[in-house]
């Protein structure tokens, strides 16, 4: 299969996922940095694929599928990286139930949403993602690239740490609850594609 830009922005960014592992969890000076950067570069991908492939008329079967599972994937590997770094702020076993609970929530409603589109599609339905959808993807790039690189701001500057760190928080905490909103007004506002 010939790949066009968009297809081969969405296997760049699912092969830019070993490079986020490792340099998260290989230590060296700014690896929590580095993967932060990678997950970035990855949002960006996934922004300009998909623009890109609507501009132009490239859209694919494959992109369709493809696009919306690494996109998660990148999202899921980030997520679960937060969770096993080590919280600097008290009481730090709260910190990381919030973060679990925060993570499994995102986590449930992109599954849910990725059925829901998938029994759509075989009924010949596109649902576009609305704008509470958008705003809470951004909210929660914002919260991830705040998180993962808290390691190293801690060692160069604490106070830039700890800043990054419930910046970061409390971004993540908006962002699982337009998750939440977000997740319950696309079902609500498509339920005509469980009739039937």
């Amino acid at each position: 299969m010939k790949m066009n830009l968009p297809n081969k922005l969405t296997i760049f960014r699912i092969l830019m996922i070993p490079v986020f592992i490792v340099l998260f969890f290989v230590e060296f000076e700014g690896h929590t940095l580095a993967a932060a950067l990678v997950y970035v570069v990855a949002c960006f991908t996934d922004f300009f694929d998909g623009y890109i492939a609507r501009k132009q008329n490239l859209v694919t079967n494959f992109g369709k599928f493809v696009d919306p599972i690494a996109d998660k994937m990148i999202i899921a590997c980030s997520l679960i990286a937060i969770c096993v770094t080590e919280p600097i702020i008290a009481p730090a076993h709260v910190y990381k139930i919030l973060v679990a609970v925060f993570t499994m929530l995102i986590l449930s409603r992109e599954l849910m949403i990725s059925v829901f589109r998938t029994v759509a599609a075989d009924k010949g339905v596109v649902l576009a993602a609305d704008m509470i959808g958008k705003f809470k993807t951004l909210v929660q790039m914002m919260a991830l690239f705040a998180l993962l690189p808290v390691a190293d701001f801690v060692v160069w500057n604490e106070l830039a740490g700890i800043v990054f760190y419930y910046g970061g928080f409390i971004l993540l905490s908006i962002a699982t609850l337009l998750t939440v909103i977000s997740g319950v007004h696309y079902i609500v506002k498509n339920r005509s594609v469980l009739e039937g």
